[in-house]
This record gives C-alpha cells, sequence and structure tokens, in this order.
C-alpha cells in the first residue's frame, strides 16, 4: 500500500489572478495555507495591499503583484519579474473574468469581443506564459477558472457563456499539449457564491427561492468553498488529474 498523496504545497510558487476579493481571494487563500508563496494579482494595488497583509498576519506567505491579465505587455513583464525575483511558477489559477448580462439583441460584436479578451484570450496568454516556466523543471499545474455557464445556460448571458465554453475547450487543448511535459491543466467551474459580485443577487427574494428549488443543498456557496478545490487541483493528489473540470455548484447542474 502506498502512502496517500500530500496536499502540501510548501515550497511551491501560485500565482492566482483576480485575487483582492470574491472566489480568487479565497483561493489564494487556501494555496496560501497549504504552504505555497501565493502571488496575488489584481489591477489595483490599493485593493491587493490589505489581501497580502491579512495573509501575512496570519503567518502565510504572499506578495503583490500588480497587473491587467488583459494587457499583453503588461503579462510579460510581470511574468519577467516572477522569473527574477522567484526563478520558478509551480501553479497558477487563472481566475479574472467579466460579465455582461444583456440580451443577444443588446450585445454587438465588439461586447463579444471584450468579453473574450478578458474571459478566454488572457486565459491563453497567461497559461502560455506559466507553462513556459514549468516546462524546463517538466512539473507543474494550470488551472483555469470557468463556470457551470460553460456547459449550461440561460437567456441574457451569451456572451459570457460563450467564453466560459471556450475556457472548457481551452482547458483539454492544455491538457492534451502540456500533459506529456509533466504539467496538467483542469478546471473549476463554480456554481452560486455568495461573493461581492453577487451581493445584489443574493439580496434578491427570486434569486433565493430560485436557489433552493433548484440547488440540492439550497443555498449559496460560501467562497471559502472552493479553496477545497484549487488545493487538490494543485497538489500531488490530483497528479493523475488533467483535463477535468471540476464542478463545485452544491449538485445544480446535477438537478432539473
Amino acid at each position: 500500500m502506498t502512502d496517500f498523496p500530500s496536499f502540501d504545497l510548501t515550497g511551491q510558487v501560485a500565482l492566482v489572478t483576480g485575487a483582492a476579493r470574491g472566489l480568487g481571494r479565497a483561493m489564494a487563500a487556501s494555496l496560501a495555507a497549504a504552504g505555497a508563496h501565493v502571488l496575488v494579482n489584481g489591477r489595483d494595488a490599493d485593493r491587493l495591499a490589505p489581501v497580502v497583509e491579512e495573509l501575512r498576519q496570519r503567518g502565510l506567505a504572499a506578495s503583490p503583484l500588480v497587473f491587467d491579465v488583459a494587457d499583453e505587455g503588461a503579462c510579460d513583464a510581470a511574468f519577467a519579474a516572477i522569473a527574477r525575483d522567484f526563478r520558478r511558477l509551480d501553479i497558477l489559477v487563472s481566475n479574472v473574468g467579466r460579465r455582461n448580462r444583456r440580451p443577444i439583441g443588446a450585445l454587438d460584436r465588439a461586447d463579444l469581443r471584450q468579453m473574450l479578451e478578458v474571459n478566454l484570450t488572457a486565459a491563453f496568454g497567461l497559461a502560455k506564459a506559466a507553462a513556459a516556466m514549468m516546462l524546463p523543471r517538466r512539473q507543474g499545474r494550470l488551472i483555469l477558472v470557468t463556470s457551470v455557464a460553460g456547459p449550461l445556460s440561460r437567456a441574457g448571458d451569451a456572451a459570457y457563456t460563450a467564453s466560459k465554453g471556450g475556457l472548457a475547450a481551452l482547458t483539454r487543448a492544455l491538457a492534451v499539449e502540456f500533459g506529456p511535459e509533466g504539467i496538467t491543466t483542469n478546471a473549476i467551474a463554480p456554481g452560486f457564491f455568495a461573493t461581492e459580485t453577487n451581493a445584489a443577487l443574493a439580496a434578491d427574494p427570486a434569486t433565493q427561492a430560485f436557489l433552493e428549488r433548484r440547488v440540492p443543498l439550497r443555498r449559496w456557496g460560501s467562497p471559502a468553498e472552493i479553496g477545497g478545490a484549487v488545493v487538490f487541483l494543485a497538489s500531488d493528489a490530483a497528479s493523475y488529474v488533467n483535463g477535468h473540470v471540476l464542478t463545485v455548484d452544491g449538485g445544480f447542474s446535477s438537478s432539473y
């Protein structure tokens, strides 16, 4: 009998994009608690500072890394800084995403391009840059954050659904491309989480009634509940998991 694989990430360096709040912040905290030095990304240094300080106050390793994931030049500079300061990157969590909840008739091609640029094209660029740092050591974890709105859809959300469906396809493509080099690629598909972005929905009685009817656990997810999924996929416990989309939705996508 072999020993159970470790969830310990001590000595590893992780980049979490969009980590100033919500699920990104929760995933950064979970990876840091598992021992990783987490590079906390966002566009606003003032918003990142308290996140990093909170982690450090807990005795965890964290540093801010300010850049816009949709800015190719800024991404190149950020990865150059990682190489200079840490000489390695073991884990990428590509979490940044935006939403534009409007009917198709109210969207134009520019709206779709903007959504794809942030939600899909940026993730492609991040994964490519991260893999380049992982290839010499022939190991690493690429983790993309998609959504249950990838395989599922609802009216008034076409651009977001298209971008998140693309992320799931990109996950499979990266898994096949980089798997032979020792790098795994997986995705997390969150369901309904009570984040700052969803505050208005969480306060809406109609939405609450919908969740109680459709989600078997009959509640919103807490951001902290995404932590186990990201630590698992980043750890040795997931060493043979590749090309998988791990749904974390309280059973929403299993219910009808």
